[in-house]
């Protein structure tokens, strides 16, 4: 019951809630990126949700555009800004998600979406984690977030899709708020973010 009605129910009651006591936090930031990013505080990218139909995930930007002589991105750690880096910090990266969740497209608590490339890298297990909505954060993220290797993310997101309850879901979201205030799991040892997926055993 909780899984087909009730999750949407309290996705939507506590993310209404909770952007409108964070709308002055949300225009602090916006405000902020945007002079720290020349006209840019917002991020857009496309990502797969559940049944791998394609969204719009949004989030605050915190890395710029730099490119190298081939006018190719540089990688991750070179283009975080010391603003964006503060803002991933603490997670304040994660706030605009909450459109997100008001919209539909994800849920407060659930697999990560990641990114489109990664569909064909799948084996069978991981590509169960399509079968709900994607999360703001989850049972992986509060149990070493980037810190993990990329099979034991999986394999969190796939028990959590085997236990989705109510009190579940509010375990994780009160774990994930200790996480933030203790800054723990932002990255792997020695990446910024968290190392591109290449593909598991199928």
């Amino acid at each position: 019951m909780y899984k087909a009605f009730g999750k949407r129910i309290f996705d939507l009651v506590i993310s209404l809630v909770g952007f409108v006591v964070l709308i002055p936090v949300f225009l602090l930031v916006t405000i902020i990126l945007l002079i720290a990013n020349k006209g840019k505080a917002f991020f857009f990218q496309e990502r797969p949700g559940k049944n791998r139909q394609l969204f719009k995930v949004i989030k605050f930007r915190t890395m710029n555009d730099a490119k190298d002589t081939n006018n190719i991105p540089l990688p991750d750690a070179k283009r975080l800004t010391g603003i964006g880096r503060f803002v991933r910090k603490i997670s304040l990266d994660e706030i605009p998600q909450l459109l997100n969740v008001i919209k539909g497209d994800m849920s407060l608590v659930g697999p990560r979406p990641l990114l489109v490339e990664y569909l064909p890298l799948y084996n069978e297990t991981q590509s169960r984690r399509h079968n709900i909505l994607p999360g703001i954060t989850g049972w992986a993220q509060v149990n070493g977030r980037n810190a993990l290797s990329w099979e034991q993310k999986f394999e969190y997101d796939i028990y959590y899709l085997e236990h989705v309850s109510f009190f579940f879901d509010l375990r994780i979201l009160i774990k994930t708020v200790q996480k933030v205030l203790r800054a723990e799991g932002i990255s792997q040892k020695g990446h910024e973010t968290m190392p591109l997926f290449t593909g598991s055993p199928k």
